[in-house]
């Protein structure tokens, strides 16, 4: 078995470690609980995802809601729990793991903990689990070309989380995560490029299948431990990363992922903290004659799109996220209504963009040169915030989740939400 995939070590530091006395693990857990509840009560408001969820509330009635959304199994509420949460491209990441270990846990972990009636503090465990675990995968695993990383390793997140919630011991868990290998999903990047939406179930097809293998594992299904690098080489071939350093035990990657400010891929946060910097200081951009984005490699790679057609389209766009915040100086889920692809002025902007390569750029980062018949102006930015140096703080998530979740319960359900999750006991269960 390849040492980049080893989670013996891991699960170990879990099961010794009493979590709910790391009383920094516990409250960036519920921020992120939040947070991610935030983009799927806001995603649900989309056809979409309403539309599915009404599928599976009837196919497969149960326990488990969201907020603002009709009760299903548990497995159906994560699954929807899934879709929703990246709809708008709101939600967490961890950088060093190039994806999104969150996005795969909490589905799993809200949706079995309201159907057992769970308390917050058995919640959060079952995310800490899910995203250490699925952290380190996605830290070893570097997808091959061709592939999108959600619903790929982030599976192991799911079955961690989904182990701890149903409370499987050392060995089972161990066999859900290696039967999880044996079917690990891939996923193309293909519909970003095509603007279809099938992205977006990616991460909800993995924590589907979570919780039906980790019962499996209860039940005595057995699988092999070599089936850990046979799925990364399977997800990775010549990237698997043998020699990368697993984060070792007592480490905890919770604490250095990210929340998002903004509505879009990560990549895309950089240009638009530039964008937003000069909208601060001139809203009015008609005298705009020509644009200059450099940035690092990776963000074209995955955000080269130009001239998007549809939403995901323009959650992948250097360009559109530029353009639009340059205009208005944010980049919320507003700035994928039809009426925003349909502006002469976004269009006129997105057209002046020259995208660049800046080669000395070793981490992430972007600078703007933008040019007005007064001159140049150029703004620059290494870091942004839901940074490790620049963290989204507790008021900065509240008021984020209260304004996503409002169109669809109101502003006092919202906000009493917010303070269950970010100040409610942990030996209480979540409110209804």
């Amino acid at each position: 078995m390849s040492a980049s995939l080893d989670f013996r070590g891991t699960l170990r530091w879990l099961f010794a470690t009493p979590l709910r006395s790391q009383d920094d693990v516990m409250s960036k857990t519920r921020l992120l609980l939040l947070d991610t509840i935030a983009c799927v009560v806001a995603g649900l408001r989309e056809a979409e995802p309403a539309a599915l969820a009404g599928f599976r509330s009837m196919t497969a009635p149960g326990g488990a809601a969201w907020p603002g959304s009709a009760a299903m199994a548990p497995a159906d509420a994560a699954f929807v729990g899934g879709v929703a949460a990246c709809w708008h491209e709101a939600c967490e990441g961890l950088a060093r793991a190039h994806g999104r270990p969150g996005l795969h846990a909490v589905p799993v972990a809200y949706a079995l903990g309201r159907a057992r009636g769970a308390a917050l503090g058995e919640i959060l465990e079952a995310i800490v689990w899910g995203y250490e675990i699925g952290g380190r995968a996605g830290e070893a695993i570097r997808i091959r070309a061709g592939l999108h990383v959600d619903g790929t390793w982030g599976t192991f997140a799911a079955v961690a989380a989904a182990a701890k919630m149903i409370g499987l011991d050392e060995v089972r868990s161990l066999e859900a995560l290696a039967m999880a290998a044996c079917q690990l999903p891939t996923s193309l990047y293909e519909p970003v490029a095509k603007g279809r939406t099938a992205r977006n179930t990616y991460a909800g097809h993995a924590v589907l299948l979570a919780i039906p293998i980790v019962e499996a594992a209860a039940a005595g299904i057995t699988a092999p431990e070599s089936a850990f690098a046979l799925a990364a080489q399977s997800l990775a071939g010549d990237a698997i990363r043998t020699s990368w350093p697993w984060a070792p035990p007592g480490e905890f990657l919770i604490l250095q992922g990210y929340l998002k400010p903004f509505a879009a891929v990560r990549h895309v946060h950089y240009a638009a903290s530039c964008a937003i910097a000069r909208h601060r200081t001139h809203a009015d951009t008609r005298d705009i004659r020509g644009i200059t984005l450099r940035t690092y490699g990776e963000a074209l790679t995955y955000c080269g799109n130009r001239r998007p057609k549809t939403p995901i389209q323009a959650q992948f766009s250097l360009t559109h996220g530029a353009a639009y915040a340059l205009r208005e100086g944010s980049l919320g889920p507003e700035a994928y209504a039809a009426d925003v692809f349909a502006d002469a002025e976004q269009s006129r902007l997105e057209s002046l963009i020259d995208l660049v390569v800046d080669p000395a750029m070793t981490g992430r980062g972007a600078s703007l040169k933008v040019e007005t018949a007064h001159g140049t102006e150029d703004y620059s930015v290494t870091s942004v915030v839901g940074d490790p140096d620049k963290p989204l703080d507790v008021d900065a998530v509240r008021a984020k989740a209260i304004a996503y979740m409002t169109p669809t319960v109101g502003p006092a359900v919202a906000a009493s939400i917010a303070k269950a999750i970010l100040t409610g006991a942990l030996d209480a269960p979540l409110p209804n």
